[in-house]
């Protein structure tokens, strides 16, 4: 057997008959990630036939010149054949080592545990611990597990299973969110599909979540092209305020009503008459506020307001939220809700089987800030994928020590 580096079309043919398999281990996403610095290398293992057996997507990123790589969610080949797993990892870091790579990261797609809405585990590796005493024997260094968003990829992500029919989906989720999802809609909120023109809605929103600039954005639209979707969701400011009014009105009546009657009500009969119309005006004074709101929102947006967008990546049977975002300032139209639920729906009814809806971090961890984020994705009903975490192998020793010895000069490079 053999490494050599392969063509997009042998990459591409081998990943489209793997059976497991990331969006984040395409040649689309390869050419993506041109735009941030990395330069992809599609590498193979050989076997004595002249078949290919194992691939990698490696991106190669230059750290004060020494050359790192990154094979996001890991190596394509089956790490329950340790054999195999052992002559990739050893032809691998030869073949790496003589390019003066030195070293590779991988965060392989072996699930740890996975764990239900309820934070319940639902299924429990029995391997993993020989996986990672595999790895560890191999020469791998576990970087450990990492809780948050420490790593190139998320050590846990939210999955959902859309192959139900899309109204148990939706009866599924907490009464909560069906409110927020139908309040979206009768509110005005509407969904757009995007187009590249656009991309920058999307960017604006995710500035601060995601470190990539806009030449990524529009790279990935070009380079995933009709599998990537971008949508984005528009407030009717007009169609707001008509709705605001309506609701200032009946309850002005209602209001008005329960003065009436305190009015010409006996006095036994007016204390729960007052209790109610207390009430009644506390919610008015919120409403007047809202329509007070509403009122400045079509001033200063009358063609309506951009307040979340999504792009999605279809691969196989899986439709990846790739990047979302959403603006804070609009928050409360819960545009975001609508936008994922329409397109859980729509992708429901073409057949799809699973929903990723990304990034999560431990939700075992009570105290975590991203615990709003866990909550908001776990509200859709999908399973929490614990993943066996990153690893490291060192491929060229003598570049590799010379890296980690400049590590104090780096450090007083980045002041």
């Amino acid at each position: 057997m053999y490494i050599k580096e392969l063509s997009k079309e042998e990459f591409d043919n081998f990943c489209a008959n793997f059976i497991q398999s990331s969006v984040y281990q395409t040649s689309e996403y390869a050419s993506a990630m041109k735009t941030q610095g990395f330069t992809p290398m599609f590498i193979g293992l050989i076997d004595d036939k002249n078949y290919i057996v194992a691939t990698s997507l490696l991106l190669i990123e230059k750290k004060y010149g020494f050359k790192y790589a990154y094979a996001p969610r890991g190596f394509l080949l089956d790490y329950t054949n340790f054999s195999l797993f052992e002559q990739f990892t050893t032809l691998l870091k030869k073949y790496l080592g003589k390019k003066d790579i030195i070293a590779v990261k991988i965060c392989p797609m072996i699930v740890k545990t996975i764990y239900d809405v309820k934070n319940n585990v639902k299924m429990e590796n029995k391997m993993s611990e020989e996986f990672m005493e595999e790895f560890k024997k191999l020469g791998y260094f576990h970087l450990g597990f990492n809780n948050n968003f420490e790593a190139l990829k998320p050590r846990h992500e939210g999955i959902l299973d859309i192959s139900i029919p899309y109204y148990e989906i939706f009866n599924s989720f907490p009464k909560s969110l069906r409110t927020k999802i139908r309040s979206a809609i009768t509110r005005g909120v509407s969904i757009y599909r995007g187009n590249e023109y656009n991309l920058e809605n999307l960017y604006f929103q995710t500035q601060k979540k995601y470190k990539r600039n806009l030449k990524y954005f529009e790279s990935c639209y070009s380079s995933f092209g009709s599998s990537l979707e971008y949508y984005f969701t528009k407030l009717d400011t007009e169609k707001y305020l008509t709705v605001i009014k309506k609701e200032y009105e009946k309850q002005e009546q209602i209001v008005h009503y329960l003065d009436q009657n305190i009015l010409s009500k006996a006095n036994k009969n007016k204390t729960n008459l007052i209790q109610k119309k207390i009430k009644a005006t506390q919610k008015f004074d919120e409403i007047k506020k809202k329509l007070i709101k509403a009122t400045d929102l079509l001033k200063e947006n009358p063609n309506g307001a951009i307040t979340s967008a999504i792009i999605v990546v279809k691969n196989r049977d899986t439709v990846y939220l790739f990047m979302d975002g959403h603006n804070k300032k609009f928050k409360e139209f819960n545009s975001k809700q609508l936008l994922i639920w329409t397109l859980i729906e729509k992708y429901n009814r073409l057949g799809f089987k699973y929903f990723n809806l990304g990034g999560m971090t431990s939700i075992l961890d009570e105290n975590s800030k991203f615990k709003g984020l866990n909550q908001f994705k776990l509200n859709f009903g999908c399973k929490c994928y614990e993943y066996i975490g990153d690893f490291e192998l060192v491929t060229n020793n003598a570049l590799y020590f010379m890296y980690r010895n400049s590590a104090p000069i780096r450090s007083i490079l980045k002041r």
